[in-house]
C-alpha cells in the first residue's frame, strides 16, 4: 500500500512539474505583432481576434498595428516601429511588396521571426506565408463570372495596384477568360482604398449602353463589394453580375437581396490564428539562421505555404455564414 502511495505521489509529481513546465514557456513578455493596413475592415478585426485568441491561450501580449486605412507607407512605418521594440516575432500582411519588402528583410537579419500571411512579399526573407492561394482563389471567381455571362461579356475589376495578392487573383480570373475569346476586360481600376472611387467609377459605367455595356462587375478586395452595389442599385440598371471579396455583413445581405451575386470566402481568423502559433514556435525553437531561403531547403523545417482555404458564397449557401458582433470578437 506504501508503494502504491508513493508511485502515486511519483506521478502526481511529475504532472505538476509537467503542467508548470509549459506555463513557464510563455510568459506576458514575449509580444507579438500583427500588422497590416486597413485595420479598420470587418476582414481585419476578425484577423486580430484569431491573433488575439492564440495569444491569450499562450498567455503573451499580442499587438495590432497599422492603418486605419490602405497606406502603404503608414504601414512600413508601423513595421519599423514594431521592429525597433524587437519583438518575439512579426506577422504582416504585405500592402505593397516593393515598400515592405527592406523592412521585413531587416527584421529576419535582425533576429524577428517575421511570417506574411492573406499577401505575401515572395522575394523577401520571410519564413513562409500563410493565407489563400489568390491565384486559384481567381479562377474561381472567374469560373463563376464566365457561368453567370454565358462566356460572353465585358468585365469591370477593381483592385488595389501593387498589392500581391490582388494581383494573383486577377491573374487568376485572366487565366479563366484566356479560354473565354468572347469575355473582354474593359478596364482595371485601381481604387487605391477609396471606396468613392469604386462607386462613382461604377456610377459612370453603368451609364454605358450597346458595344460599350458592362455586363459584370468583380471586386477583388475586400471593402468594395458594397460600395460598388450600391452604386448599381442607385444607377437602376438590372441584370449586371457583381462579385465581390471577402464575407462582411453588407456583402452577405447584398446577397441575400441580390445585387450581389456572390464573394469569395478566406479565412483571417486562421491565418492569424495558425500564424501566433507558427512565430511561438519559431521564437521558442529558433533554427539556427533565420535568413536562409526555406523554400529551397528539401529538408526545412518550415512549409512554404499554409493554404487556410476560400468558398464560393451565394445564396445557396449564404445563410451558413454569421458575422459576430464587434464585442465577440473582442
Amino acid at each position: 500500500m506504501q508503494r502504491i502511495k508513493k508511485v502515486g505521489l511519483a506521478i502526481l509529481t511529475l504532472g505538476v512539474a509537467f503542467t508548470l513546465g509549459c506555463e513557464g514557456r510563455h510568459s506576458q513578455k514575449e509580444i507579438f505583432y500583427l500588422i497590416s493596413a486597413n485595420t479598420a475592415l470587418p476582414y481585419w478585426q476578425t484577423a486580430a481576434a484569431g491573433f488575439k485568441a492564440a495569444g491569450a491561450q499562450y498567455k503573451v501580449t499580442t499587438r495590432v498595428a497599422g492603418p486605419a486605412g490602405y497606406d502603404a507607407q503608414a504601414e512600413l512605418a508601423a513595421l519599423q516601429q514594431a521592429v525597433a521594440v524587437h519583438p518575439a516575432g512579426i506577422l504582416i500582411s504585405v500592402a505593397d511588396a516593393k515598400v515592405l519588402q527592406p523592412e521585413i528583410d531587416a527584421a529576419i537579419d535582425a533576429g524577428i521571426p517575421v511570417i506574411t500571411m492573406d499577401s505575401d512579399a515572395v522575394g523577401s526573407h520571410r519564413l513562409y506565408f500563410i493565407g489563400t492561394n489568390n491565384l486559384e482563389a481567381g479562377r474561381l471567381g472567374g469560373q463563376r463570372v464566365a457561368a453567370k455571362l454565358g462566356g460572353k461579356g465585358r468585365v469591370v475589376f477593381f483592385t488595389l495596384a501593387g498589392q500581391p495578392n490582388t494581383e494573383e487573383r486577377l491573374k487568376g480570373f485572366k487565366d479563366v477568360f484566356s479560354s473565354k475569346p468572347e469575355i473582354k476586360i474593359a478596364e482595371v481600376v485601381d481604387i487605391k482604398g477609396d471606396l468613392r472611387v469604386a462607386f462613382d467609377k461604377t456610377m459612370a459605367l453603368t451609364a454605358q449602353t450597346g458595344a460599350q455595356k458592362i455586363d459584370a462587375f468583380v471586386c477583388l478586395d475586400s471593402a468594395s463589394g458594397k460600395a460598388v452595389a450600391d452604386a448599381i442599385v442607385r444607377s437602376g440598371v438590372t441584370n449586371r453580375v457583381l462579385v465581390a471579396w471577402d464575407v462582411s455583413q453588407d456583402t452577405l445581405d447584398g446577397i441575400k437581396a441580390g445585387t450581389i451575386d456572390s464573394t469569395i470566402a478566406q479565412k483571417p481568423y486562421t491565418m492569424a490564428y495558425i500564424g501566433l502559433k507558427g512565430l511561438d514556435e519559431i521564437f521558442h525553437s529558433p533554427p539556427k539562421q533565420l535568413n536562409k531561403n526555406y523554400a529551397i531547403d528539401s529538408f526545412s523545417t518550415y512549409p512554404v505555404f499554409v493554404d487556410t482555404g476560400t468558398t464560393l458564397v451565394d445564396k445557396s449557401n449564404a445563410d451558413l455564414y454569421v458575422i459576430p458582433a464587434a464585442n465577440d470578437l473582442n
